[in-house]
């Protein structure tokens, strides 16, 4: 019985999520421009636009926790977020270079459903391989993140890379943090919960990946 409950649970969060970001879909604009679409054209503009497009785009948030939730209770896990940070400044790089990835927005959300379901599965990974795909997914976040910079003047582009990297970093190695503390008085409780962000998180990216593949 508490088997089926708990499953119940689970289906029922992964269904609020999918239809929550269906519906969230249906708004380009407010998910990826925290500027309206304006182009930062100083300092305060680019870094919070910076601070702003990782936490409005809801499929780059849902990535941010979970890949900080995906390095709890690891001696050297706080590197597996740190190297998604940096590896996005690359990407942002890679998109003022302008050079084209395969494919960005089908990337990014396989991304947050691969590593929703590493969350999910509740079972240590081998950290070179999360960081691995930490920083694979990095690269193709920043790219996504570059758009909103294209032309832009050096200042307020190197605050828009403060900017999303602080936040990024902020929230990753915060949920982490918090999922650590809270673990240690109640490890098996925690870490059931824990899953089940990890199943809401991997809805949310079928969501968007559906919506990427089918347009």
């Amino acid at each position: 019985m508490k088997t089926m409950m708990q499953r119940s649970r689970v289906t029922f969060s992964s269904g609020v999520a999918i239809g929550l970001a269906t519906w969230l879909m249906a708004s380009p604009a407010f998910a990826h421009h925290p500027l309206d679409g304006k182009l930062p054209s100083n300092f305060f503009e680019g870094f919070m636009s910076g601070m702003g497009h990782p936490v409005i785009g809801l499929d780059h948030l849902a990535f941010v926790i979970a890949v900080g939730l995906v390095a709890v209770n690891r001696a050297w896990g706080w590197l597996v977020p740190v190297g998604f940070v940096a590896a996005s400044m690359v990407g942002t790089g890679i998109h003022l270079q302008a050079v084209d990835l395969p494919l960005p927005e089908v990337m990014i959300s396989l991304s947050v459903v691969i590593v929703g379901a590493l969350v999910a599965w509740g079972r240590k990974v081998n950290l070179w391989v999360l960081g691995a795909i930490a920083i694979a997914a990095g690269v193709f976040h920043g790219y996504a993140y570059g758009e909103s910079v294209v032309g832009a003047e050096m200042t307020p582009l190197v605050a828009y890379l403060l900017g999303f990297g602080l936040i990024q970093a902020a929230i990753a190695l915060g949920a982490r943090t918090v999922a650590q503390m809270i673990s240690t008085p109640q490890p098996e409780s925690i870490a059931q919960k824990v899953r089940y962000i990890g199943f809401t998180i991997t809805g949310f990216g079928a969501a968007f990946l559906a919506s990427a593949v089918l347009g």
